[in-house]
């Protein structure tokens, strides 16, 4: 991954996780996820990553919608 990219967000539900990068997106915050679970079984977590730069506007945004990482 390219190093101006950095985490925001961490959820052991895949689709909450999808909720969030779903939001950033709309909103104009380029995002991806990185699945790090166990396949089959749901341990471990996925993780929402940014660009540095939209750091402020995500935060932002994840405070105006509730969005607990």
């Amino acid at each position: 991954m390219e190093k101006d990219w950095i985490k925001i967000f961490t959820s052991s539900d895949f689709y909450r996780s999808e909720i969030v990068k779903q939001m950033f997106i709309e909103n104009s915050i380029d995002a991806v996820l990185i699945n790090k679970q166990l396949s089959g079984y749901n341990i471990g977590s996925v993780e929402v990553y940014i660009h540095q730069e939209d750091f402020s506007k995500a935060i932002e945004l994840m405070a105006i919608n509730q969005m607990n990482s």
